[in-house]
């Protein structure tokens, strides 16, 4: 079973949409009724969504992992993530699609903070509740960045969109902070110079997992020593640099084994394994199950699943 595809995974917005502005905002409708096959399937794509549940209530997948969907939760999307929406037919909210262009513009600090704290951070949640009473202000910078993209002169265009995109998350990101604040259970994400370089480190393992390079290799691009490096990792994550560069290689193993008709010998290539036996014994180390053995299994519970969907439609 093959849901992947391949020119979706390695395309643009742009040559996506085919609209050349590399900017969309849909009504999430409108988006789930022209897409519903694509997207309520395990899909991929180089460029970062916003998804905005404003009604609706089930469940959202992203990278293998399930989370609730409900009144006034926003999703963040980076390139490269596997995401699927489910079955439920009356969700109403915005899809907001984006390239990378729209995202940031210099690596100040508001940039660099926004960027890592909502998009493409594995150990952070995809996901934001802004709550009721509070959304207008999001409401506006929607109809502004609508106006915007409707607008035939487009002297500016992009810049104005950048502007509102960066607006909109960092109200966003305002009460993020605001409702982390007044909780017991969470401490506001802050990015101080200790997090910026875990950050760092995290978009450079992003950008060369495949390369399989060493601690040491990563401390140099980053310079810094690898015992920093480490004691950073350690500190902030509990993990050391090493198995955050391993858990990197297996997601992208994982998603090539369910979602693409890859073989496994194609997939070593892909990420950078020169003899596919040694992938496999490197998937096995960390998983128990072979590449073929962890394919097969979610493709059985899959199969259970339609199965009792079946028997539930003709009881």
């Amino acid at each position: 079973m093959s849901v992947f595809n391949e020119d979706l995974y390695k395309g643009s917005l742009k040559s996506i949409e085919g609209g050349g502005l590399g900017f969309e905002i849909q009504a999430m409708s409108e988006f789930l009724k022209l897409h519903s096959g694509r997207v309520r399937s395990p899909h991929i794509q180089d460029f970062y969504q916003i998804l905005w549940f404003k009604s609706g209530t089930g469940k959202h997948s992203v990278d293998f992992h399930q989370y609730d969907v409900f009144e006034n939760a926003l999703f963040f999307i980076g390139k490269n993530q596997v995401q699927c929406f489910d079955d439920y037919p009356d969700y109403e909210g915005f899809v907001i699609s984006f390239d990378e262009e729209y995202m940031v513009l210099r690596e100040n600090e508001v940039d660099f903070s926004l960027k890592s704290s909502f998009f493409n951070n594995p150990y952070q949640r995809p996901s934001v509740c802004v709550g009721s009473g509070w959304e207008y202000k999001l409401d506006e910078y929607i109809s502004q960045m609508r106006i915007e993209i409707a607008e035939s002169r487009g002297y500016g265009k992009e810049d104005l969109l950048r502007f509102y995109i960066r607006a909109f998350l960092i109200q966003v990101q305002r009460r993020k902070n605001e409702l982390e604040e007044a909780s017991e259970h969470y401490a506001p994400y802050v990015v101080d110079e200790k997090r910026r370089q875990l950050i760092r480190f995290v978009n450079l393992v992003e950008e060369k997992y495949a390369l399989h390079l060493q601690t040491r290799e990563y401390a140099d691009l980053l310079n810094i020593s690898p015992r920093t490096l480490s004691g950073l990792t350690l500190s902030l994550l509990g993990k050391a640099p090493s198995q955050m560069i391993q858990e990197r290689i297996i997601l992208e193993a994982k998603r090539l084994l369910l979602y693409s008709d890859c073989q496994v010998k194609q997939i070593a290539d892909k990420l950078g394994f020169e003899d596919p036996a040694y992938f496999v014994r490197y998937f096995r180390k960390h998983l128990a199950l072979s590449p073929m053995e962890f394919r097969m299994n979610f493709q059985y519970v899959q199969l259970i699943f339609i199965f009792v969907q079946l028997m539930i439609l003709f009881t």
